[in-house]
């Protein structure tokens, strides 16, 4: 980076609110270490403001987390294709589904991912820190889903139920599927993967009648 990139990215950062730069600085935090625990002193001396400050815009940890973890989803996966109703709901849900996948890639990219994941929730010890950083991650998830899946209850497109069990229940095929990219096949994946998306969305919006 050039001295004066260098310049033109310090004065952007001073044009920054206090609350939007403690979010800047603990956005990077996770991004560098998705098991981050995103302690005050720590985020206050990475934004550069005081513990206060922080405090003042954040009164507790997981309110930072929380904030952080969606300002995240939103740059990941847009709420706008929910809302498309000139789409059918079954492709709505599905494309929603997919936008969670797309970031990790296949092949390399996923295997990356998988390799983060293991080292900041598989490999260390299961101590309170890491547990708490993961359940955030998975309890921004589940509320993105279970959104989208009010969203079709409103409409008529799903019938009233378990929302948050129909979320989990979807989540969990993301995570198969997040697996199925990382290892060997001799298949398409994306032909896999689509029809195995679908099969969920169908048993979500068609539930079997006994």
């Amino acid at each position: 980076m050039s001295d004066a990139e260098a310049q033109a990215m310090t004065d952007q950062n001073e044009q920054l609110s206090s609350r939007d730069k403690v979010l800047l600085a603990a956005m990077q935090m996770i991004g560098e270490n998705p098991g981050a625990k995103l302690s005050v002193r720590a985020v206050a001396t990475r934004a550069g403001v005081s513990t206060g400050s922080l405090r003042f815009h954040f009164p507790t940890q997981r309110a930072l987390q929380d904030e952080v973890l969606t300002r995240l989803y939103d740059v990941v996966v847009s709420e706008e294709r929910i809302h498309q109703h000139d789409t059918p709901a079954r492709e709505r849900l599905v494309d929603c589904l997919r936008q969670v996948l797309a970031p990790a890639g296949i092949g390399a990219g996923a295997r990356a991912a998988h390799r983060t994941i293991h080292e900041h929730f598989i490999a260390p010890e299961p101590t309170e820190q890491v547990r708490q950083a993961y359940l955030t991650l998975e309890r921004e998830g589940q509320r993105r889903v279970e959104y989208w899946l009010t969203v079709l209850t409103q409409e008529g497109a799903l019938t009233p139920g378990d929302t948050p069990r129909r979320a989990k229940f979807l989540l969990t095929v993301l995570n198969g599927l997040a697996l199925q990219r990382a290892l060997p096949t001799d298949g398409s994946i994306l032909q896999s993967e689509n029809d195995t998306l679908y099969t969920a969305v169908d048993a979500i919006l068609n539930p079997a009648t006994p």
